[in-house]
């Protein structure tokens, strides 16, 4: 787990699997691909496990990590946790079982709130129903472009407490978003040598379908070269709305 995260929306990471493979256009520039061939270099004892090169890469085969299932119950202050920054829970090769393990310890953990981003949305939909959902879980799909809207109806059918989505990186405007049943929305444009534009326009129509349907909006960032690169603001402000955090609880 790592604390102080640099992702302007969380304050911790927590990767109790790692590892991933591309399934779509937003996946294609993918920060964590990267940094797991620099761990695996590094000795990392995570990323040692090699994905398919032609989807995953060095170090970024899907591996699960029952050790790292203990590492919240240390951690007594509130924090927010975004979990698996490094993979995505609900990939295939992920047992049921251990996705199990995972919410479990997300429950037993009340004075922490977990984000959780997936891509596979059709398999979060499917097993929603065969899973307990913390009250203390937030829930949310990546979205980068119409194409993938699909997703956002998937999360719809999930019990979660909150349910959100991340469009970033924002590959295309995203006309036809409803936001029914949905309780947060981010943006962010791409980052890296090989960033995609993000267009000001789709971002402000994101932002004004929000407010409309009062759901909180956050925009994290334009992209570039760096993350930082092209700043904030939309329209000459920051958004940083979140959805209300329980009220921490102090584990037995």
């Amino acid at each position: 787990m790592a604390d102080g995260s640099s992702i302007e929306w969380t304050e911790a990471t927590w990767n109790p699997t790692t590892g991933c493979d591309r399934v779509s256009e937003g996946c294609d520039n993918c920060y964590a691909l990267t940094l797991a061939k620099r761990l695996k270099a590094m000795g990392a004892a995570k990323y040692q496990t090699d994905g398919n090169p032609k989807t995953s890469g060095p170090g970024f085969g899907v591996a699960i990590h029952p050790d790292s299932l203990a590492l919240p119950h240390r951690w007594r202050q509130s924090r927010l946790v975004f979990v698996n920054s490094m993979s995505d829970l609900f990939h295939a090769r992920v047992p049921v079982g251990f996705i199990r393990d995972v919410l479990a310890v997300i429950a037993e953990t009340p004075q922490h709130t977990y984000q959780m981003l997936t891509k596979r949305s059709l398999r979060l939909r499917r097993m929603a129903d065969r899973l307990e959902w913390p009250q203390n879980l937030w829930m949310g799909v990546s979205v980068e472009n119409e194409g993938q809207l699909e997703r956002v109806d998937h999360l719809r059918e999930v019990p979660a407490a909150v349910r959100f989505i991340s469009a970033e990186p924002l590959l295309g405007p995203l006309l036809g978003l409803s936001l029914d049943g949905i309780g947060w929305v981010i943006t962010g444009g791409e980052s890296g040598p090989r960033a995609r534009p993000c267009a000001v326009d789709w971002v402000r129509d994101i932002r004004d379908n929000c407010a409309a349907a009062d759901v909180p909006f956050f925009h994290k960032q334009w992209g570039g070269i760096r993350p930082k690169s092209l700043g904030r603001e939309l329209d000459g402000r920051t958004y940083d709305a979140m959805p209300v955090r329980p009220v921490a609880v102090t584990a037995d």
